[in-house]
């Protein structure tokens, strides 16, 4: 095997890591793949102290979604259920998660390199075995990496709602996107999603009621209280403060 090259060190501002010590930037060639995508990646400068955690932990809690292998959930977190989040931000409120219940693995999926590197700091430093950060295409992961019946839950907390109009195509919750991840959730397993946006709010919660693999938990079929184990999150604190409202919908695999 050819060994890769020397690579500098990481610097504040950098997003370059040395092969296996932190994500690539497009782990998956996902610029060759035609597909319209929810996410829109955000170039954000990595302080350093997230830098020294991605090189701290990622070799051993984070992965890239290449498409390339499937994953034994079993045995990256020793036998625990397992939950998806997609979309993490800067990780607080999944940290917050983890802790809170550390006998469920949370698989926590972004491709924001600074969130990733400060998920990862605050994994390694309050001692959060039950984390793995993966970077890339959620689309991609469920497909082609993950088995049937793998994940024991799903949370989709503030996706990008793409308010104009031309733009709802790229929104995450989907028809097409459900019927992906139906497979991939046990029977009973719960799909979370929040949003502070009305009108992506109302969207999901038709769009979910239509689908024949999901049922609202809900016995009034409408949206639910925020439950305890979910963290008011920062940017979902910003939402309030200017009188957005934010709702909640629990949907459990059928």
């Amino acid at each position: 095997m050819t060994p890769h090259p020397a690579q500098p060190p990481v610097r504040r501002g950098s997003q370059r890591f040395a092969p296996g010590e932190g994500p690539l930037p497009d782990p998956a060639g996902s610029h060759h793949e035609r597909r319209i995508r929810s996410f829109q990646p955000r170039r954000s400068r990595v302080t350093t102290s997230q830098a020294e955690a991605m090189l701290k932990r990622w070799p051993d809690w984070g992965l890239d979604i290449d498409g390339k292998r499937v994953l034994d959930l079993g045995e990256m977190f020793g036998g625990l259920p397992v939950v998806l989040e997609i979309g993490f931000g800067m990780g607080e409120a999944t940290a917050q998660m983890a802790a809170a219940d550390p006998g469920t693995g949370i698989l926590a999926v972004d491709v924001h390199t600074p969130g990733q590197g400060n998920l990862l700091g605050l994994a390694d430093r309050n001692g959060l075995t039950n984390v793995r950060v993966a970077n890339g295409d959620a689309i991609i992961l469920l497909r082609e990496m993950l088995t049937t019946d793998a994940l024991d839950g799903c949370r989709v907390y503030f996706p990008d709602p793409w308010p104009k109009a031309r733009h709802h195509k790229r929104r995450l919750i989907q028809p097409e996107f459900l019927s992906l991840l139906a497979t991939r959730m046990k029977p009973g397993a719960v799909l979370h999603c929040a949003t502070d946006w009305e009108e992506y709010a109302e969207q999901m919660l038709e769009v979910l009621s239509a689908h024949p693999d999901f049922e609202n938990t809900l016995a009034d079929g409408g949206y639910a209280p925020r439950p305890d184990f979910r963290p008011l999150t920062r940017f979902e604190g910003q939402g309030l403060d200017k009188g957005h409202v934010v709702h909640d919908l629990l949907f459990r695999r059928k």
